[in-house]
């Protein structure tokens, strides 16, 4: 199975409704690698690698986020993987 990278900006009501901290929970069920971090703007950005399979499954969770999120779009651009190990929250 083929690896692959997306890096995602996720725009809406996306920040402060714990959608960082529930990216993280979902991506470490998963299995993927990466991290998510809040931007000024009030978009969410985030990077997943690991089988594309699995970094299809996280691209499709931004598309909802957290339960109390609002997601207005999603912007994604495939690459390949850079080799991130684990997956983490930053600030």
């Amino acid at each position: 199975m083929s690896e692959t990278r997306a890096h995602v900006f996720v725009s809406g009501e996306v920040q402060g409704v714990f959608f960082r901290a529930t990216t993280r929970e979902r991506a470490d069920e998963t299995g993927v690698d990466g991290w998510v971090r809040n931007l000024d703007d009030g978009r969410v950005e985030a990077v997943f690698e690991g089988p594309e399979a699995d970094v299809e499954e996280m691209v499709e969770f931004c598309h909802e986020g957290s339960p109390q999120a609002r997601v207005d779009d999603v912007e994604v651009e495939y690459g390949d993987p850079e080799g991130l190990d684990g997956f983490e929250v930053r600030w």
